[in-house]
């Protein structure tokens, strides 16, 4: 039986240095719009598929926020099904938070982003603006673009002749990418986060050439009215002795100034014996395709730059401990130094990496109870008629929009109560999505919410396009607000342009809020 916590009582625990778990279980546009800074946010509707990987210790004190709309209630049956037994419940919800006089903040990955901010305050990062670099690759001039993202964002637009370099691979790469000391290095990302964090680790690296941050982005390169690329697939390559020499030099300069410690295989193997009275996240910062070659049995992959530009979609436990492995050093230690300074105290690198451990191939795959205990009946792509059946789309909106099944209704799984009052009845209902297990988690629901028959479609959206079949694009049918997602700049309808300066402004005005927030403080470094 979940408890109850009020706003006070849950400003007092963010400080008190014992694991917590403060998680928001609204959608994530909703959440989008006004939460706890240090809330995370895992929706009522993937509870299942994500709890177990953001909070592995069932013993945790364990928060659940809302809107006091019953999804609490709601999270705590599934939370205490799963063996969760310390949970309380907001008074309040958002609102209450807001009422006692504290912070709500908007946007996604706030810490991680705030933290970007604080950095280029702290250390005076230097920029270039979109006209500048424009005039400087123009001119000739000797320079290195560097773009910080993962290849799929890269991929989807980039600033001409940028270079793919994901933000733990630049110390780990520069020397090959700009051998030349007196070439210029210039850092991007799509605003401003990734752009200032790899500058800057650079910079703390003691990279011999000019760095800058790329201010803005390639928001800032669009909204200077200059062309990005698209479908660019350049990037880093095999690192050169030389390069890795000189990486594992600066990377132990680093350690030193942020006091990255590292730890034997045997402490690893304590702590996972332990893992029943403390958290403890162990992930693999490598490539992704380096991770699925091999890696630690048991840890996830959590690519450097991401974990930092991300870490609410990693951790979930405040105050928890984190072990980053890779094959050298360079990119934990690189990662490990961005986490301290956000103010994580346990954090370690595992020394030798993946030498003294059982390693496995292939992706992580999440372990969730409630999906294999499911029994769904099903039908083939080629016994689906859309004509005779309704089609209900549980994938995001998102993909909705850009292909789905022709006639689908697209929903929500945490509101399908309300989305069978907007379409027509049925005795034939086939739930479809890219996801399996939430497809399957959603037909379990449909079969106790109405008397339909209830199947899922073998492989999802996904086989039904593999089979040729046809696609229907936009938002032709929907059972509920696209709150599911929080929309970034490029994805939302209307003037992209203005999408974009209203998140660059709040991205900026971060700074200020947090002060007045106080419940985040970053601790300090010496120069």
């Amino acid at each position: 039986m979940a408890g109850t916590i009020d706003a006070k009582a849950l400003r007092d625990a963010f400080d008190d240095g014992a694991e917590l778990a403060v998680i928001d279980v609204r959608e994530e546009g909703v959440f989008g719009r006004s939460h706890l800074l240090r809330a995370v946010n895992i929706p009522l509707s993937v509870l299942e598929l994500r709890i177990r990987d953001l909070v592995p210790r069932a013993a945790i004190r364990l928060v659940v926020i809302d809107d006091e709309d019953g999804l609490s209630q709601r999270a705590c049956k599934i939370l205490t099904a799963a063996g969760y037994n310390d949970l309380s419940i907001l008074q309040g919800g958002v609102q209450g938070w807001s009422q006692a006089g504290f912070e709500l903040f908007s946007g996604m990955n706030v810490p991680s982003k705030v933290f970007g901010e604080h950095i280029e305050h702290r250390y005076d990062t230097p920029n270039i603006s979109a006209e500048d670099l424009k005039a400087r690759v123009d001119a000739g001039e000797n320079l290195v673009i560097l773009d910080s993202r993962p290849m799929n964002e890269f991929h989807r637009m980039s600033i001409p002749g940028g270079i793919d370099s994901p933000g733990a691979e630049l110390v780990r790469h520069v020397r090959d990418l700009a051998p030349d000391p007196d070439t210029l290095v210039v850092v991007n990302c799509a605003g401003r986060t990734r752009s200032i964090i790899g500058a800057q680790s650079l910079i703390n690296a003691g990279t011999p050439n000019r760095v800058m941050a790329l201010k803005n982005g390639t928001m800032g390169w669009h909204l200077a009215g200059l062309a990005l690329e698209h479908g660019a697939d350049r990037q880093y390559g095999d690192v050169s002795q030389t390069a890795l020499d000189w990486s594992l030099d600066a990377a132990a300069q680093v350690a030193r100034k942020y006091g990255v410690q590292s730890i034997e295989a045997d402490t690893l193997r304590e702590w996972q014996g332990q893992s029943k009275e403390r958290t403890l996240f162990v992930f693999d910062v490598r490539s992704p395709e380096e991770y699925e070659i091999g890696h630690v049995a048991g840890s996830r992959h959590a690519p450097g730059g991401q974990l930092v530009q991300a870490t609410d979609r990693y951790v979930g436990t405040a105050n928890a401990r984190i072990v980053l492995i890779d094959d050298t050093g360079v990119r934990a230690t690189m990662t490990a130094s961005w986490l301290i300074q956000m103010g994580w105290t346990d954090v370690y690198i595992l020394k030798d990496g993946l030498t003294h451990l059982p390693c496995e191939a292939g992706a992580f795959i999440s372990p969730v109870p409630e999906v294999t205990a499911l029994t769904v009946p099903s039908l083939s792509v080629d016994e689906l008629d859309p004509d005779s059946m309704t089609v209900i789309d549980l994938g995001t909106s998102l993909a909705y929009r850009d292909g789905h099944i022709p006639g689908a209704w697209w929903a929500i799984r945490s509101r399908l109560v309300d989305a069978l009052t907007r379409m027509p009845e049925s005795r034939r209902i086939v739930v479809t999505g890219s996801d399996m297990r939430l497809v399957q988690l959603g037909a379990a629901d449909l079969a106790s919410l109405t008397d339909a028959e209830v199947l899922v479609l073998e492989g999802g959206t996904d086989a039904w396009r593999a089979a040729g079949k046809p696609m229907e694009e936009g938002f032709t049918s929907l059972a509920a607000d696209k709150e599911d997602i929080y929309y970034l700049p490029y994805d939302r309808e209307g003037t992209v342009e203005e999408a974009m300066n209203q998140y660059l402004t709040w991205e900026i005005a971060l700074i200020e809020q947090i002060k007045r927030d106080g419940t985040l403080v970053f601790p300090e470094f010496g120069p």
